[in-house]
């Protein structure tokens, strides 16, 4: 599903990373971990094409058999939106909408017609267990909840990958262990791939690898 070689990605004179290999097989969940610093944060960016690697000679990137170098500009945009799904922290949902909204929102941007977008995002919150959520703003959501309709806001497009970047690092013990348990549920019953950049060991070890970062590279 991913294969990167030799990724480079320079801040000024600053190196974070030095030259990162790594292959995903489809549907697997792999976790990435390290001490802060250790580049963790910019590879699953550069992985999801949210920010460019320095390209040297020997560089490459393939998602799901698709070379990111050649996409630019709007191509990338759409590459992007279409295949690949995001899940952070913060949850990065849009207050003033309803949580059935964000979910469609990158529906929308995939010009998905509405009746449908509106379809598959209730269709998605229903799996979540938020049936009864779907007219209420972010506001008015627990954290697990504001989690799980971002999980559902990632999943709307049947990505091919879902970045993960400390997907519970904001949530309780109890409702994190819930979101483990649907990660992993996600797999077994859509073939979903991930790759978690994440500080919680329960996760990382439950993962099929755990890969671990130290300096730019993995050990």
């Amino acid at each position: 599903m991913i294969k990167a070689t030799q990724i480079y990605k320079s801040f000024g004179d600053l190196q974070v990373l030095k030259g990162v290999d790594l292959e995903i097989k489809t549907g697997e969940i792999a976790s990435v971990v390290g001490s802060s610093g250790a580049g963790k944060t910019t590879l699953l960016h550069i992985l999801g094409t949210l920010e460019q690697p320095d390209f040297k000679p020997g560089s490459s990137l393939e998602i799901d058999g698709t070379d990111i170098i050649k996409l630019k500009g709007k191509q990338l945009s759409k590459f992007r939106n279409n295949s690949l799904g995001f899940i952070f922290q913060f949850h990065q949902l849009l207050p003033e909408f309803t949580a059935l909204e964000n979910v469609c929102i990158p529906a929308y941007i995939a010009n998905t017609d509405k009746a449908a977008a509106e379809k598959r995002a209730k269709e998605l919150l229903s799996y979540l267990k938020l049936s009864d959520r779907f007219n209420h703003k972010p506001g008015a959501l627990s954290g697990g909840e504001q989690q799980r309709v971002a999980v559902a806001r990632a999943l709307i497009n049947n990505p091919k990958v879902i970045f993960a970047d400390e997907p519970t690092g904001n949530l309780d013990s109890a409702t994190a262990n819930d979101l483990h348990q649907l990660i992993f549920q996600l797999r077994e019953e859509l073939n979903q791939t991930f790759v978690i950049v994440t500080h919680n060991d329960e996760l990382a070890n439950l993962a099929d690898r755990k890969l671990v970062m130290s300096d730019g590279k993995f050990l």
